[in-house]
């Protein structure tokens, strides 16, 4: 199979997961959630294409998918109120003309320098907008936001767009075609010299290239889908505040696509979808999500920097020659000293925050995986210390049967890796 085909048949079946998604997790909640994953997709695909094509590590990207967002508010309530015929299906392309706007604006002072320099500037523009936005309250609707309705529009094809599976599929629709042209653009000269940029801005400008150019053009289609994503989270939650251009809304795109995989187009993807399922399924669970949420990026930073979608590909080859399952066992055998690590990590998260956060309101008794725990008691805390203790020592004592079987695995005798 060539490499046009493998490609045109991943984006079948992209497509076919985005149509039946709904028909498999057909609650409320699930298609409110996977609706924010369409928008986090695009989102962390923009920002994969400053730190993942071009090396560009920015600190304020959400101040595109944030004013965008704003935009994108105040068309809709402009549309609504002049009886203009405006179907909502167009609006994203608002958000995107604001995003490139901004971009082209912010993008021309900060690609004139990369490295440490290009992130410093971008966190000093996201601080920039999060102070206008206390000022400019009109815009930005001070605390409260801006609220707009997105039923209100033209209807297209007797859809109104008020129930949120039609909403899903609108969003579906605007997250495939964004995909796709973020994915074509990955194979044009112009992606092909970001990758040049990235690795060695040198040599690119000695073959003729500009290196500030080509990060300047990136910089400015980066922030135009970040500002069609940003136009979808306002028509989803018909709310826009000023979160949704601070730092913590970088902080978490930021997280999305390096957790997924800066080296795999594939990667933010896996990041967007993974990290918002957590955020809305781990903040029912426990008030400590937060803090799970760094735990995980430390983890991948320091033992699987290629993300998630690295770590898959670094067994792609072996799944096509047929000797991943020489990796079974030892993984197997890694499986209990893991899993003995995890729980002792979240009984040491969740009594810890019992005790130092709940516990002069709430008493010192809680729950940890459904099991009744007293944190004033030392049996709790000596599992803790046993599980952790346990599972470093068995993890470490299994981990050179797996480097043992990575190389039997992939020695050349094996076939090629």
């Amino acid at each position: 199979m060539t490499g046009a085909s493998r490609t045109l048949l991943a984006f079948a079946a992209f497509a076919v997961i985005l149509a039946i998604a709904p028909m498999v997790f057909a609650s409320g909640t699930s298609v409110t959630m996977m609706s924010v994953m369409g928008v986090m997709i695009i989102f962390a695909l923009s920002y994969n294409m400053l730190l993942g094509e071009t090396g560009l590590l920015s600190f304020g990207h959400a101040v595109y998918y944030g004013l965008a967002g704003f935009f994108a508010a105040h068309a809709m309530n402009l549309a609504r109120q002049q009886g203009l015929p405006v179907p909502l299906p167009v609006i994203p392309l608002v958000g995107g003309v604001a995003g490139l706007f901004f971009g082209v604006l912010f993008g021309a002072v900060s690609t004139r320098r990369a490295g440490t320099v290009f992130a410093m500037i971008t966190l000093g523009l996201g601080e920039l907008v999060s102070a206008f936005a206390l000022l400019m309250r009109t815009f930005f609707g001070g605390e409260d936001g801006i609220s707009t309705n997105r039923a209100k529009l033209l209807p297209v094809f007797g859809y109104k767009f008020g129930p949120q599976i039609q909403i899903y599929y609108l969003i579906a629709i605007w997250c495939f075609v964004c995909v796709a042209l973020m994915y074509a653009i990955t194979r044009t000269p112009l992606g092909r010299m970001c990758n040049a940029v990235r690795d060695n801005p040198e040599r690119a400008e000695f073959v003729g290239y500009s290196a500030q150019r080509v990060r300047f053009i990136a910089f400015s289609l980066s922030a135009t889908f970040a500002g069609v994503a940003g136009a979808l989270s306002a028509i989803n939650f018909e709310l826009m505040n000023s979160h949704a251009a601070g730092a913590g809304q970088s902080g978490a795109v930021l997280l999305m696509t390096y957790v997924g995989g800066v080296g795999q187009f594939i990667g933010p993807i896996i990041g967007a979808v993974l990290i918002t399922f957590l955020q809305t399924s781990l903040s029912d669970v426990t008030k400590a999500w937060m803090l799970y949420f760094g735990l995980l990026f430390i983890g991948v930073v320091l033992f699987a920097p290629g993300g998630i979608s690295g770590w898959l590909a670094l067994h792609a080859p072996l799944v096509r020659g047929g000797r991943i399952f020489r990796l079974a066992p030892a993984y197997a055998l890694a499986a209990l000293p893991f899993a003995a690590l995890f729980v002792g990590m979240v009984l040491l998260i969740e009594l810890s925050y019992h005790m130092l956060v709940d516990a002069a309101s709430e008493g010192t008794k809680t729950s940890v995986f459904h099991i009744a725990m007293d944190g004033a008691s030392a049996p709790p805390w000596i599992a803790t210390v046993v599980l952790l203790v346990g599972g470093v020592l068995g993890l470490r004592a299994v981990w050179p049967k797996i480097g043992d079987a990575w190389a039997a695995a992939t020695e050349p005798t094996g076939g090629e890796a």
